[in-house]
């Protein structure tokens, strides 16, 4: 599982780090597509296929960073759309004691997967954007790597045994620790240069937000009793499995940069 992990990630990385720096139409694209994929997981995990309206709630939910890249205002758009879509797809089908669920469901995958992730986009299109992403994904990454090096080593009492059984407190705290060196380190290696005032809040709540969003995909996963989301990628299951840490850590940086930083 290890060498499958470190596969991927020597693999994965160099790309991730060329579509940050590219931005634009190959970054919003590229992430579109992964969207796509993710949010079709999302539903296939569900209903244990690719159903039609699974296809159209993945497109609905792809659509948003696209829309994210012409502008703040056109991810509100397409978020309405993914409601009413797949709200008016149900009930032209007719079949109330399967409609109402199907159509949680789908606005469920939009929301979840596409409407956060429509802040991949939006950071990325900031000024100091790149520098922004590349310390998120990074920072994020940081504390998912603690965490499972510290659990394995020294993780005896569990986090959340009901979520998340292989999750212990001491990886926890080793996560914490090491997404908020991460992101210090990063603050200043990149020339970002925020001041204590600003780094050091955004330190603490950004691997907050990566243990939340971690436990949050379990958490889903749990109710539909699957273990993966999907099985795309070696060692880490699903697309949905990489971006579940991401897609909590985006907003809040997006947020804080937006309202925070002069």
């Amino acid at each position: 599982m290890l060498a499958q992990r470190v596969a991927s990630a020597t693999i994965g990385v160099p790309v991730i780090v060329a579509l940050i720096w590219a931005g634009g139409g190959w970054y919003a694209g590229a992430f579109c597509l992964i969207v796509w994929l993710a949010a079709g997981e999302f539903q296939a995990a569900h209903r244990g296929r690719w159903a039609p309206l699974s296809l159209a709630a993945a497109g609905l939910a792809a659509a948003l960073p696209a829309g994210a890249l012409i502008g703040p205002d056109w991810v509100l758009w397409f978020a309405v759309g993914g409601a009413i879509i797949p709200l008016v797809w149900v009930t032209m089908r007719g079949d109330p004691e399967t409609g109402f669920n199907d159509w949680l469901w789908s606005t469920g995958g939009v929301a979840y997967v596409g409407l956060l992730g429509a802040h991949v986009v939006l950071l990325r299109e900031l000024d100091s954007g790149r520098d922004l992403v590349y310390l998120t994904v990074f920072g994020t990454f940081a504390v998912d790597t603690a965490a499972y090096f510290v659990g394995r080593s020294l993780g005896r009492r569990k986090l959340a045994p009901s979520v998340s059984p292989g999750k212990t407190v001491e990886g926890t705290i080793g996560g914490l620790a090491g997404g908020f060196a991460m992101v210090v380190a990063l603050n200043y290696a990149l020339g970002l240069r925020l001041e204590p005032a600003l780094i050091v809040p955004l330190a603490a709540l950004l691997p907050l937000a990566a243990v939340l969003g971690d436990l949050a995909e379990s958490m889903i996963k749990r109710g539909m009793r699957v273990k993966d989301a999907g099985h795309l990628i070696p060692g880490h299951g699903g697309f949905l499995d990489r971006l579940d840490s991401l897609l909590f850590t985006f907003p809040v940086v997006y947020y804080f940069a937006t309202w925070a930083v002069p």
